[in-house]
């Protein structure tokens, strides 16, 4: 769902400001709203996830325990989204922990006991790149005609050598 609004974002006029603010003090844009509305419907209705923390949202969302699981999520629904009126990258982020007492505490821990984390970045094309505590890294890409992400890459992992030497950041609060 999230890959779609992105790429209909012009056509849409999702671009622009929400006229909110998320709990980082940034302002939201209009994807960013509906982007973390998306996450959080999917998430509370999956019946896997018990807390959800939102960087949209000031506070921690408790799933309902008639459909509350054993997991909590951390999640950024569109990181990189102060960007998206350029036509540039988007991606939701997110971590995954076993639910303990079922309060925002399950989140505030090491990372190290975190069990899943990842990325699905919104491009020319939509990849999801995740890994399990003590696993391998793996990448699936969307394919648009079915609507499933393929597995295409297997074990992902950096160069031996270092790969390419190439240097890159965000200069623009500077």
């Amino acid at each position: 769902l999230i890959a779609s609004a992105v790429g209909r974002a012009g056509v849409a006029q999702l671009y622009g400001l929400a006229g909110e603010v998320n709990s980082t003090g940034d302002d939201q844009k209009k994807l960013d709203v509906m982007s973390n509305d998306m996450m959080i419907n999917a998430l509370v209705n999956s019946g896997v996830c018990s807390v959800l923390v939102s960087e949209e949202n000031e506070e921690p969302i408790i799933v309902p325990a008639d459909k509350a699981g054993k997991f909590c999520v951390a999640f950024d629904p569109l990181d990189g989204s102060s960007n998206i009126d350029c036509n540039v990258s988007v991606g939701t982020i997110f971590s995954v922990y076993e639910k303990k007492d079922g309060s925002v505490n399950d989140l505030l821990r090491s990372g190290a006991d975190c069990i899943c984390a990842g990325y699905c970045a919104y491009s020319s094309a939509v990849e999801l790149v995740f890994t399990f505590q003590g696993s391998s890294v793996e990448g699936f890409c969307l394919d648009p005609t079915i609507g499933e992400f393929v597995h295409t890459r297997v074990n992902m992992k950096f160069p031996s050598d270092g790969g390419k030497r190439i240097y890159s950041c965000n200069e623009g609060n500077f």
